[in-house]
C-alpha cells in the first residue's frame, strides 16, 4: 500500500455495528487499532484506528437509532474522522427481517443522519430485492415501500440508491428449510431487467440515481438509455472528492469483482463469529442457518 495513502475502515459488511456494536467499536478506537480475523483462514491482522491513518469510517445499518442516541457521530467527527454511511432500507416485511425498527423510526434516522452529517455522505441501499412464496401459496416480494421510502429520501438530499436482487446462498437455503412452504424466488433474467428499469424510471423522478451491486449480468443486457451502472458501497473516489485527502483507487481484491462489485480498497473490522446480528433477516449471508 502506498504509505500515503490512508485507509478506509469498513464497519461492516460482516455485522450491524451501528446497531449493536458501538460501545466495543469505541474502545478499539481509544486503544488506537483492530485486531481483525479473516473469516476464511482466521488469520489475524491489526488495523490501525487513529486519525493519522484513518481517512474514513464506512458504517453500514439497518438501525443507526443506537449510534444516533449515543451521539457516536459527534464524538468521531470531534476527534477527527470522516464518515460515511451505507443505510439499507427496505419495505417493512416481518417475514424477511423481523428484528429491525418500523418504517417510519428507519426513515426518521434518515433524517437525522442527512441533516447532522449531509445527504452526499449516505448512500441509501434497497437491498436485496425479493420474491418468494408463503405456505399458502401467495408469492410476495419486498418492493411495495419502495416509492414511500424514495419520496422521503429524496426530500432529504439523497441522490443514490444502491439494489440487487437476493443471492441464493446455501446458508440460506438451509435456513428457509426450516419453515415449512417458504421458499425464495428467483426471476428469470429479462423479469429482473424489467424490474430493475421500472425502479429506476421511479427514482429517477425523484432525482435519485441507481445503481446495481455484484449485478454485471444483468447491467450487461440494459438498453443504452439505462444510466443504471454498478455500484460501489465503498467509493474512495467519492470519498476524496468529498473530504479531499489521499486513497487507493484500486478495487477491493476480497470482494465478488467478477460478478460486478465496483467497492474500492477498505479494511472491514467486524466478524461474523464475534458480532453476530441479531436483525435474523431471512437472506442474510451473514447469519447462522438456523432461525429464531
Amino acid at each position: 500500500m502506498n504509505p500515503s495513502h490512508k485507509i478506509v475502515i469498513s464497519a461492516s459488511r460482516r455485522t450491524d455495528i451501528p446497531a449493536f456494536y458501538m460501545n466495543w467499536f469505541m474502545e478499539q478506537i481509544k486503544k488506537g487499532f483492530f485486531e481483525v480475523i479473516n473469516p476464511y483462514n482466521r488469520h489475524v491482522s491489526i488495523a490501525p484506528a487513529s486519525t493519522d491513518k484513518v481517512h474514513t469510517i464506512v458504517f453500514w445499518s439497518k438501525n443507526f437509532g443506537p449510534f444516533i442516541e449515543g451521539r457516536f457521530g459527534k464524538k468521531l467527527i470531534d476527534a477527527g474522522f470522516n464518515l460515511f454511511f451505507n443505510f439499507t432500507i427496505n419495505s417493512s416485511s416481518a417475514e424477511l427481517e423481523p428484528n429491525v425498527p418500523s418504517l417510519t423510526q428507519r426513515l426518521n434516522q434518515l433524517e437525522y443522519l442527512c441533516g447532522n452529517f449531509g445527504a452526499r455522505c449516505i448512500n441509501w441501499r434497497f437491498d436485496p430485492i425479493c420474491f418468494y412464496k408463503t405456505n399458502n401459496g401467495d408469492i410476495k416480494d419486498n418492493l411495495r415501500d419502495l416509492l414511500v421510502i424514495a419520496r422521503r429520501a429524496s426530500e432529504y438530499g439523497i441522490r443514490r440508491c444502491i439494489t440487487s436482487f437476493m443471492d441464493d446462498y446455501r446458508k440460506i437455503r438451509k435456513r428457509i428449510a426450516l419453515i415449512p412452504g417458504f421458499s425464495f424466488i428467483d426471476p428469470p433474467m429479462d423479469r429482473k431487467k424489467e424490474i430493475i428499469l421500472s425502479i429506476e424510471k421511479k427514482l429517477t423522478a425523484e432525482k435519485i440515481k441507481l445503481y446495481a451491486c455484484c449485478e454485471k449480468n444483468l447491467i450487461d443486457i440494459l438498453p443504452a438509455t439505462s444510466g443504471i451502472k454498478k455500484s460501489s458501497c465503498i467509493p474512495n473516489d467519492l470519498l476524496i472528492k468529498i473530504y479531499g485527502g489521499s486513497l487507493s483507487l484500486k478495487k477491493d481484491a476480497g470482494q465478488r469483482i467478477k460478478d460486478g462489485c465496483g467497492c474500492m480498497t477498505s479494511v472491514d473490522i467486524g466478524s461474523y463469529n464475534l458480532h453476530p446480528c441479531y436483525h435474523n433477516c431471512l437472506f442474510c449471508y451473514a447469519n447462522p442457518c438456523s432461525v429464531s
